[in-house]
């Protein structure tokens, strides 16, 4: 399995570390040879959600978040980013093969990106904090809102390792 990813997988909430290693060997075995998921983001700080929400707004570049510092549930370890790697170069069509990890994802416990309905609401959550279709996009929320993570991060009820406490 790719080294990049394992490391990317290892910085998520250790509730869900294990699911979302269990998932990616899955996916990686159930890929063509070739093609294989490629994890980009998992834990990400408040500063970098920022930044990433500037883009398109007040920093050039496509929007690509609608979720700034505090808000991302990759700010809490709880939610990943992939894309298909064919051959080493990255391809983010949504094709048979990237269903394929989807799919494997959504079977380990975790929500779908793309399940979020246009109005913002993901489906299986029934919460109105997503407003965009992320196709590449995993999370896991334990019944917690991102309202609710702040607040436990803002109350200094995380583990040694800064993740909060669910």
């Amino acid at each position: 399995m790719e080294q990049t990813s394992i490391k990317r997988l290892n910085q998520l909430h250790p509730k869900i570390r294990q699911k979302a290693l269990d998932a990616y060997a899955e996916a990686v075995a159930k890929t063509p040879v070739g093609i294989h998921p490629f994890i980009t983001q998992t834990m990400r700080s408040f500063a970098e959600s920022d930044a990433l929400y500037a883009q398109g707004r007040t920093k050039p570049g496509p929007i690509v978040t609608n979720a700034p510092g505090g808000s991302s549930y990759h700010n809490y370890g709880l939610a990943l980013d992939f894309v298909i790697q064919k051959d080493g170069k990255e391809s983010w069509v949504v094709d048979k093969n990237w269903m394929i990890v989807v799919n494997i994802f959504k079977k380990h416990g975790f929500v779908w990106g793309a399940d979020w309905d246009n109005d913002g609401i993901t489906k299986a959550q029934g919460d109105k904090d997503e407003s965009m279709v992320d196709a590449p996009h995993f999370e896991m929320r334990f019944g917690k809102n991102w309202r609710d993570l702040l607040a436990l991060k803002k109350a200094g009820k995380v583990d040694k390792d800064g993740y909060v406490l669910i």
